[in-house]
């Protein structure tokens, strides 16, 4: 289970050339979401309502470390295990650990969180996860296994993204206006479908799953992206995800306007535009196990 986006791929081990590339595409896209997006998961991890600091923290469906590494730094003095189904994503994250000093307050685990049967992975006093639960197959499940690994009074955090950011202005681009907004109603169809959880409130499936949701709030996100290098590439490979939920529903004239955005060697490219920003939000509940 790998977490970040709701709209990357999160089942299954990868295997062969084409995953193992969509694989690396993936982990960029993940490091640009953690890199752009670093102020906010930091505001969110400073207003969870802990009584004391954690000590023992797991980080469902890690990705390759965004709330990991948040999560080290906001708790200097706790100990992360990061559970994702990738072992490329967790070995970048053992690697990133490395560079910054921490491999020793880091454990890695590979497991598929819609198994029935999860690993021991402790008992945390915090359980962060992020972007990940829409994507399980039995998520009530999911929260029993959360639920009965807590400590006492334990956290559980659940951190989710209103679906794909919004990164041009409405009337772009000049030749297709609007074609970005199309391209959402296209993809939500498609995930309507096929991930059915996305978007849901996890107040009340907290609160029957034994839990008390002593905390919500949405994060709105707006993150101009006119001098960053960062923005461009992070809206470049989000559209490249959408396009291949939204295609068979978009007209050939905003496919073809679409795929001048994608192609970093068009003077119509998105990576070349300085209007971008990031628009999305970010929906959060903190429950506590009794």
């Amino acid at each position: 289970m790998t977490s970040q986006h709701p709209h990357t791929p999160h089942h299954g081990a990868q295997h062969g050339p084409h995953q193992e590339h969509e694989s690396d595409d993936q982990a960029e896209l993940l490091d640009l979401d953690a890199e752009v997006l670093a102020e906010h998961t930091a505001s969110i991890t400073a207003w969870l309502p802990l009584k004391t600091s954690p000590s023992r923290i797991v980080d469902l469906g890690c990705g390759t470390g965004a709330g990991t590494f948040a999560l080290l730094d906001r708790f200097p003095e706790a100990h992360v295990t990061a559970v994702d189904t990738s072992a490329a994503h967790l070995e970048q994250l053992r690697d990133k650990a490395c560079a910054r000093g921490v491999e020793e307050r880091v454990r890695t685990v590979q497991a598929d969180l819609d198994d029935s049967d999860w690993p021991d992975l402790g008992s945390p006093d915090l359980v962060w996860a992020s972007a990940s639960m829409h994507h399980m197959a039995h998520p009530d499940r999911a929260l029993s296994n959360v639920h009965g690994m807590l400590t006492p009074g334990g956290l559980f955090a659940v951190v989710e993204l209103a679906g794909f950011p919004r990164f041009l202005p409405e009337d772009a681009p000049e030749d297709r206006p609007g074609l970005e907004e199309r391209c959402h109603t296209a993809s939500d169809r498609f995930h309507t479908e096929h991930v059915p959880h996305r978007g849901a409130d996890w107040g009340p499936m907290l609160t029957a799953a034994g839990f008390t949701v002593e905390g919500e709030r949405t994060v709105s996100v707006h993150v101009e992206g006119a001098r960053s290098e960062a923005v461009g590439r992070y809206a470049l490979g989000s559209l490249q995800r959408m396009r291949g939920t939204a295609a068979e529903s978009l007209s050939s004239e905003d496919l073809a306007a679409l795929d001048r955005l994608l192609d970093p060697e068009s003077p119509h490219s998105i990576v070349h535009r300085d209007d971008l920003a990031v628009r999305t939000e970010r929906a959060v509940w903190a429950a506590r196990r009794a």
